[in-house]
């Protein structure tokens, strides 16, 4: 379960590209704010993924993630470069593999390896049609699998990306976009593997050429025509729709706490980690707000720039346990304590805390930003890693840290 969501420059208040992401998981299941530096690597290098060892680049870019402990992919990150891309867990006719690359491990790799969003959704097919996709999802049993869809973006453009087994196809964004856990693309998409609507006459998929309508077609179970607004699928889009021009990280921010049709997840899944960036064509002002904690309703999200600096980030998994010392651990702790009914009182002021901080911290940065062109991108960077701890160091003084 997640949703991931987009508004390019012409949709938003300020011009830049605006993405955000839920990403639900197993509610016992820590994701980490975890930072991989740029590397060069030796010819004959492999790099060893979730399941699959497969050969490495000669060249691998910095990344911020937020990362599942346990594997070697994640769920939503950024790049060095400006690129973004979240994942989405899907269900199709065609076969589940028990080994391969996670769809995680092909998002890690696509943010190591691309410095646009295009080239980004090269990569990921590429892996896709070499290695395939595969294995279980889950840290303990049972097997949980499923075949992945992508929202990809940079500062110019966006890609929902989305596969069924090794079968791909791509719609490019046009201004407003939004996935959730169905296939979505209609039709013959922008781009599509080679050989894919004959694979779907030979499998009975459909008649012929003109019959081709990927999502209906491939999905498993069937889905409408169209989802209604009480679904996260019509929910996301429809928040989108309606506040295009006026989109900014701050509104995109609320529209992943959106509780109507469960966008911020509660219960055995939920939304255990979020992010939102802002996308600029300078891309190393770009800016990236994670939460780092679980439900984002109750949480606070952190700003991030590159070159990571002094910013609070952990160092990348896979790990072997979940450490009682991290963040998303005492943070889980803490809000299950705060949403007893008895605690109704504590949990209100803790939510009103954690607003007043996430609003002056935005206002912080923005302030910063008008100074920008003014002063040395060194003492930029170094005003904003201050910003990141002061944010930090609140938002830990209030879970009695």
């Amino acid at each position: 379960m997640c949703d991931t969501l987009v508004a390019l420059g012409n949709s938003t208040k300020s011009g830049h590209v605006i993405f955000g992401k839920n990403s639900d998981r197993p509610s016992s299941e820590a994701q980490l704010i975890t930072y991989m530096p740029a590397m060069h690597h030796s010819k004959a290098e492999q790099i060893k993924c979730t399941y699959i060892t497969i050969p490495q680049v000669s060249e691998t870019y910095a990344i911020l993630m937020s990362q599942p402990f346990w594997m070697f992919g994640c769920e939503i990150g950024c790049n060095e470069h400006g690129v973004v891309i979240g994942n989405e867990a899907v269900h199709t006719k065609e076969p589940l593999r028990s080994s391969g690359l996670l769809g995680m491990d092909l998002l890690r790799l696509g943010l190591e390896r691309a410095k646009t969003a295009k080239d980004a959704l090269k990569i990921i097919t590429n892996l896709l049609e070499t290695f395939g996709q595969g294995g279980s999802c889950s840290f303990t049993p049972p097997e949980w699998l499923y075949h992945n869809s992508y929202l990809i973006a940079d500062s110019k453009e966006a890609f929902i990306l989305e596969t069924a087994d090794e079968w791909w196809i791509v719609e490019k964004v046009k201004d407003i976009r939004s996935i959730s856990n169905n296939l979505s693309i209609r039709g013959k998409g922008d781009q599509r593997r080679n050989g894919i609507i004959q694979h779907a006459i030979n499998k009975g998929y459909c008649n012929d050429d003109d019959d081709f309508d990927f999502a209906m077609i491939f999905s498993d179970p069937q889905i409408p025509e169209q989802f209604s607004p009480y679904t996260r699928e019509g929910c996301s889009l429809q928040m989108l729709n309606q506040n295009k021009g006026k989109i900014t990280e701050q509104l995109m921010m609320e529209f992943l706490r959106e509780h109507n049709v469960g966008i911020c997840m509660h219960g055995m899944f939920e939304s255990t980690s979020s992010q939102v960036s802002v996308l600029k064509d300078n891309f190393k002002k770009s800016i990236h707000w994670f939460t780092g904690s679980t439900l984002p309703c109750l949480s606070v999200f952190k700003p991030y720039i590159f070159p990571i600096g002094e910013e609070i980030v952990l160092n990348p998994g896979p790990y072997t346990k979940i450490d009682p010392e991290w963040f998303w651990t005492k943070h889980s702790n803490y809000v299950k304590k705060i949403k007893r009914k008895s605690a109704s009182d504590k949990k209100a002021r803790f939510m009103e805390k954690s607003r007043e901080i996430e609003k002056a911290t935005v206002e912080e940065v923005r302030n910063l930003e008008n100074k920008e062109e003014n002063i040395p991108a060194e003492q930029y960077e170094q005003n904003f890693y201050k910003i990141n701890k002061k944010c930090w160091k609140q938002v830990k003084a209030l879970i009695e840290y």
